[in-house]
């Protein structure tokens, strides 16, 4: 499903490589009901909006004297996010999205690894 690859670092850790490709045949959701072929995107987060709810309370405590007013988080645990594939179908046009595990490493259509293949430094 997945091509991954391994790699060596300077202190020999073995770290692996996700590899998936642009075009997939999958289930379409939409209006197909059938399997298609789907073009693969890596989702990426939107702007955010300056007139939500959220924003608009928080730049109106912020305002005047007072300095901060909310806490700023600094206790970041997590080293990698979960990967989200966005499949889009190429006759009806519906998007749907697909989470994957977590890496550090991603690659969207590269080149497929060969049998026999000396390991890359």
């Amino acid at each position: 499903l997945y091509g991954i690859q391994l790699f060596f670092c300077k202190n020999f850790v073995a770290f692996a490589m996700v590899n998936i490709p642009k075009v997939r045949r999958t289930f379409c959701s939409g209006t197909c009901r059938r399997h298609t072929i789907h073009k693969v995107t890596q989702y990426k987060k939107g702007k955010e909006s300056v007139f939500s709810q959220g924003r608009r309370r928080y730049d109106r405590k912020q305002k005047g004297y007072g300095g901060q007013t909310k806490p700023i988080f600094r206790k970041k645990a997590k080293t990698t996010k979960k990967i989200v594939l966005r499949m889009e179908c190429s006759e009806c046009k519906t998007k749907k999205q697909l989470p994957i595990k977590r890496c550090k490493h991603f690659e969207l259509g590269g080149q497929k690894k060969t049998r026999g293949q000396m390991i890359q430094f």
